[in-house]
């Protein structure tokens, strides 16, 4: 509550990467009243506020026709907090919308098909024109914003940054050994990581050209994340000849990835766009040196504290990941630098940013 007025959140993707854990974060602080989704779900981050049971596929006709908007206006909320741009069409009541990026827009060869583009297109014309004010979470996103609704008055766009999770350290090199075994890793090889979901715009293709060109027998590329072209991905892999020297481990817990984060020797992030990237600063938390991309929020996120290159160039990419193995100083520079860079991203100081900004609303 916020001025002594009801605030709501759409909770219902609470559980998923990414906007799941900008939504963790801002639960169990005071700031909403009531929250929009599964019960069961919300109620491990938050065991106060009120629940308005709620399930729906996200960008389905079910969520545009039954979204509750009677039982939010019975439950008194003055102001709920969307925190993505599938605002309900019909929905009449006052809100603040999130948007972290416009990879739908920027990048709509991979949506697949024209229909989604217009869909996706739509909701976020109407969620950025009806909402009293944006949310997002890096100033290349509130540009990209503007720069494909011009309309939009920039002073309505408030940028809150995302955060790390506390969670995220240094760990025990013996705490580790366990990974040994669960992802058949070999012990007497170097480690290259990469951890997010493995749809096209994350550019998989491009670090496995990179990881050819690199041609070293004493170093795996682990791939971490949700399985969504894996096939194609294999086949790459033995076409490149490199298919004996990576691990995809799947969709990994929470502490799994914090363990990974520690025991690879270099952290890799070639994405051809995000609104924030939270991976290279979880790896930087953990102690671990970043080679990443130097596009879209990515220099604005890293700083000085990433080796930044060209991730459209697997020649560049396999250089800059060489470069860090080979030099001890260059990888303890960057690793110096990345845990600096950490501390201004907490979920408590995105979370403040947050209830300021709603606040002027109220």
């Amino acid at each position: 509550m916020i001025h002594g007025k009801t605030i709501g959140i759409d909770a219902r993707m609470i559980e998923m990467s990414g906007i799941g854990i900008y939504i963790q974060h801002q639960m169990g602080r005071g700031i909403y009243e009531v929250a929009v989704g599964r019960e069961e779900e919300i109620r491990k981050y938050d065991r106060q506020v009120r629940v308005i049971p709620f399930e729906a596929p996200i960008y389905q006709l079910k969520e545009q026709l039954r979204f509750p908007e009677k039982e939010i206006r019975k439950a008194g909320v003055d102001l709920m907090h969307f925190p993505h741009y599938n605002v309900p069409l019909s929905y009449r009541g006052r809100f603040a919308v999130t948007v972290h990026d416009l990879t739908h827009l920027i990048l709509p060869e991979f949506l697949g098909n024209r229909v989604k583009y217009e869909y996706a297109k739509t909701l976020m014309a109407h969620a950025l024109r009806k909402s009293e004010k944006i949310l997002t979470v890096s100033e290349n996103s509130k540009k990209d914003i503007l720069k494909f609704f011009p309309d939009l008055p920039p002073a309505k766009i408030t940028v809150v940054g995302s955060a790390i999770e506390d969670d995220f350290g240094i760990r025990e090199k013996k705490d580790l050994e366990y990974l040994y075994d669960r992802f058949r890793f070999p012990r007497d090889r170097k480690m290259l990581l990469y951890v997010g979901n493995l749809k096209p715009h994350k550019n998989l293709r491009r670090l496995l050209e990179a990881f050819h060109i690199l041609n070293r027998e004493d170093t795996i590329l682990v791939l971490a994340g949700k399985a969504f072209q894996s096939l194609s991905l294999e086949q790459q892999e033995e076409e490149l000849g490199i298919r004996g020297r990576t691990v995809h481990t799947g969709l990994v817990t929470k502490e799994e990835l914090i363990d990974l984060y520690n025991l690879t020797d270099l952290f890799v992030f070639p994405s051809l766009y995000e609104g924030f990237g939270l991976p290279p600063l979880e790896a930087m938390a953990c102690g671990t040196p970043v080679v990443a991309a130097n596009n879209s929020s990515i220099p604005e996120v890293v700083g000085d504290a990433a080796r930044l290159v060209d991730a459209e160039n697997p020649e560049e990419l396999a250089e800059a990941i060489r470069d860090v193995l080979d030099h001890p100083d260059q990888a303890e520079e960057l690793i110096r630098r990345g845990l600096r860079r950490c501390r201004f991203m907490t979920p408590a100081q995105v979370s403040g940013k947050i209830q300021a900004a709603l606040s002027e609303l109220l």
